[in-house]
């Protein structure tokens, strides 16, 4: 596979695993199971414990997990024919894929803000005498 074959796979691969770690560690869908794993990573007994609930809250951890799992499924390597092209295409994935989510809470962030600048707006043109 050519150098940029491998580096367009890099480009897309990486936008399911940052979907999926995202969403997991984010959305609302999964509030409840990150709540439990939150509050284990919190007040587990060991630091094992903690830390293998703590891998389950926090986008960068889990999208380590996502990408192998990527990886198993895909076959991708990066650079190497062997084992050395998955160790070198597992660490971009990660780094990509937790870019696009570093871009993703940005323009959320910005559409909140937005949002709620015009429900204030809202609020100000209703409480104007007319």
């Amino acid at each position: 596979m050519s150098i940029s074959l491998q580096l367009g796979w890099l480009f897309i691969l990486a936008i399911p695993i940052a979907c999926i770690a995202w969403t997991v560690t984010h959305e609302e869908v999964f509030r409840e199971p990150r709540e439990y794993f939150t509050k284990r990573s919190r007040e587990g007994k060991t630091i094992l414990e903690r830390k293998f609930f703590y891998l389950f809250t926090c986008e960068y951890c889990f999208s380590h997990y996502v990408t192998i799992l990527v990886l198993i499924f895909s076959g991708f390597h990066l650079l190497f024919f062997d084992w050395r092209g998955y160790i070198i295409a597992g660490f971009s994935l990660v780094w990509i894929a937790n870019i696009y989510m570093g871009l993703f809470a940005l323009i959320r962030a910005e559409l909140k803000k937005d949002n709620t600048e015009i429900k204030e707006m809202d609020e100000r043109s209703k409480l104007k005498p007319k």
